[in-house]
């Protein structure tokens, strides 16, 4: 079996893969000798602090006065390819007499999100942002169902009350 492009004789081609052999050898030794940055999961959980572009859960952040920045518009939940995202709003009546969409529920379901990102591009108001935590085992799969306005729940119903 003959090559057109017969670059080496014997002796070079034996030389030449040496030389490779050298070169890989010469890298695995360089890194064998590296420091470790093996993390010590389950011990140094506390201490654990993932990437800054890493997407963890959803979360919709709250300012002091327990408020969000959500308007309900609806991007994120169209944004979403497999509808992961479901917000429910309502139309209350202000005190100047005027109709106001607010949000009444913000349903987040976990187990299906690809992470995407697409949702926290598409809103407006950077109402939602993606968290650093990375522990989501459960053994329930109702439990990745989440409602991230759950403290602007108890302000819409006193909203009701008055």
């Amino acid at each position: 079996m003959e090559y057109k492009d017969q670059k080496y004789t014997y002796l070079g081609g034996l030389v030449h893969g040496i030389s490779t052999l050298m070169t890989g050898m010469k890298t695995s030794i360089k890194v064998y000798f590296r420091k470790k940055v093996t993390e010590q999961y389950p011990e140094n959980r506390k201490e654990l602090k993932m990437f800054d572009r890493f997407r963890g859960s959803l979360t919709m952040p709250h300012n002091e006065n327990n408020e969000h920045r959500c308007i309900a518009c609806g991007l994120c939940q169209t944004a979403c390819p497999n509808d992961t995202i479901t917000i429910i709003s309502e139309m209350i009546e202000t005190e100047e007499g005027k109709k106001k969409k607010i949000l009444a529920k913000y349903e987040y379901d976990l187990g299906s999100c690809i992470f995407c990102q697409l949702c926290v591009n598409a809103c407006p108001h950077d109402a939602i942002t993606f968290d650093q935590d990375f522990e989501q085992a459960v053994f329930d799969r109702s439990k990745l169902l989440l409602k991230l306005n759950h403290e602007g729940s108890k302000v819409i119903e006193k909203k009701k009350e008055n």
